[in-house]
């Protein structure tokens, strides 16, 4: 996959008979899916144009260009959804998009490595980073102000306040 690629979302399969497609979207704003239009495949090839959409029940449903029927929508199920990171919007101050914090170092207020952010899981009570360490288990730290007072993206780093550590 190229790194200027991002996933938005991904095909959950047919909706109807008709060949509209049920997706789940990866974005804060579902509907966004619809917007970018052009969605592509993880080599950058075109997946899907989007002619036109509308929520349901958690997940986005839309027409595209490419199918016409129930069977070609559900043959497509499992198929993972890009747009060029030059498509998205600008985060706002103190907002960052998770392919920008994967990989980042790990460091304390002092400077000590902790390891490299490895993924950014959310189990249903807030966002966590998975730290992987130089060696030994990957841990999980709240990607909180409090755990995660700073990221630094030009200089490709997390600060962080270890648990026990936190006020």
């Amino acid at each position: 996959m190229s790194d200027d690629l991002i996933q938005v979302g991904r095909v959950a399969g047919a909706f109807g008979v008709r060949g509209e497609l049920r997706l789940t979207s990866f974005t804060a704003d579902p509907l966004a899916l619809i917007d970018y239009r052009n969605l592509l495949r993880e080599n950058g090839a075109p997946a899907l144009t989007v002619t036109s959409g509308r929520a349901a029940k958690g997940s986005v449903v839309v027409w595209t260009a490419e199918v016409q029927t129930r069977d070609q929508a559900e043959a497509l199920r499992g198929l993972k959804l890009y747009v060029r990171r030059a498509d998205l919007p600008a985060p706002d101050e103190d907002e960052f998009y998770v392919t920008d914090l994967i990989g980042l170092s790990v460091e304390t207020l002092e400077g000590e490595p902790l390891g490299r952010v490895k993924a950014i899981q959310d189990f249903g009570a807030g966002d966590l980073l998975e730290i992987q360490p130089p060696t030994g288990p990957t841990w999980y730290l709240p990607f909180t102000r409090a755990a995660v007072p700073q990221v630094r993206i030009s200089e490709g780093k997390v600060i962080a306040v270890l648990p026990d550590e936190v006020e």
